[in-house]
């Protein structure tokens, strides 16, 4: 039996860096014509663009808390779907180096596959291509028996995903869920019937307000609402600003370790949500648990590639992970 296994996607990476890649912040005008964040990055129209550096990796929610997870010491299965092309036998070719196995079919078809445009500041543009969901006949429900898994689901089908459940409820998996934004926009409703079966739920801010419909910027309703969907730990991810959880007695505030660099940010919130999962496997401490989540979040974030960086138990071990600012408090 698995100590952990990851559910949702694997994808073929590639990430492009060029400094004609540029960052517009202009809310003002961008709203206007369709950039809710007021943010864009653009790049000439019509010019053939210098790229700095050329990266190819795995990527994809599952496959890189899996990696986490097997780094990290604790023996990991992962169900995802890959097509029976190069790529996907690339990825299954590096998940074995890893010493994760995978647990499903390789089916025909095509392999996820995404193209990463990063600024000359880390962020970045993601230009997804997504083949046939993960099928009902790839997935051996038989082999899902482990301690934990951890479901990020991507955009595998809700009748499959209700089958995944029940099936680790019965096995008597403890299940920690990273909800997707295809689930959020198209299947609220089914979410928050997995979420209420979840052990442990790991949303960022901006999914936490799709979740509960309180305004982001109310930080303090927003949480106390989000942690309320949550029968186990509630955890609120907030990019550079930390994070906050819940077990339904106290809230933690948690701050991000100082980055030597910001070579990507693409992986940060798998990284988080694994190291997290992984810190709470090892020592049943929620405050360790965030700790390790912090590290393994900004250690990634200083290397390209989502899984370059993701720390193993030994690089955990460093002193530079050691203190993390965090406060702990009554829930309120």
């Amino acid at each position: 039996m698995f100590d952990v296994i990851t559910i949702g996607s694997a994808t073929r990476d590639v990430f492009l860096k060029s400094k004609l890649f540029k960052v517009l912040r202009d809310p003002k005008h961008l709203e206007h014509i369709g950039f809710p964040t007021g943010e864009a990055q653009c790049f000439a129209l019509g010019s053939k663009i210098t790229v700095d550096s050329f990266v190819r990796s795995t990527g994809g929610d599952a496959a890189n808390a899996a990696v986490t997870f097997a780094r990290q010491g604790l023996s990991t299965g992962m169900v995802a779907k890959m097509g029976d092309d190069e790529a996907g036998r690339e990825i299954v070719k590096e998940l074995d180096a890893e010493g994760i196995a995978v647990l499903n079919a390789v089916h025909a078809g095509e392999t996820d596959y995404a193209t990463i445009l990063l600024a000359p500041d880390g962020e970045r543009t993601i230009l997804v291509h997504r083949g046939t969901p993960l099928q009902k006949k790839s997935v051996l429900l038989s082999k899902l028996r482990a301690g934990w898994a951890y479901i990020a689901p991507a955009n595998i089908d809700v009748a499959l995903m209700r089958d995944i459940f029940a099936t680790l409820k019965k096995n008597g998996v403890r299940i920690a869920l990273n909800p997707s934004g295809h689930y959020i926009a198209h299947a609220m409703k089914d979410l928050k019937a997995l979420i209420a079966q979840s052990d442990i739920v790991i949303a960022n801010r901006e999914e936490a307000a799709a979740l509960t419909d309180v305004p982001y910027n109310d930080e303090k309703r927003l949480f106390k609402k989000f942690d309320a969907l949550v029968d186990g730990i509630a955890i609120m991810t907030d990019g550079p600003r930390g994070a906050l959880a819940s077990d339904g007695k106290t809230v933690y505030r948690c701050g991000t370790f100082k980055e030597k660099e910001v070579a990507a940010r693409t992986g940060a919130g798998d990284a988080f949500g694994s190291g997290f999962v992984a810190g709470f496997i090892r020592s049943n401490d929620i405050c360790y648990a965030l700790r390790l989540a912090a590290a393994n979040s900004t250690a990634v974030i200083e290397h390209v590639g989502a899984e370059e960086g993701i720390l193993t138990k030994k690089d955990f071990d460093n002193k530079r992970w050691k203190y993390l600012n965090l406060d702990v408090e009554p829930l309120y």
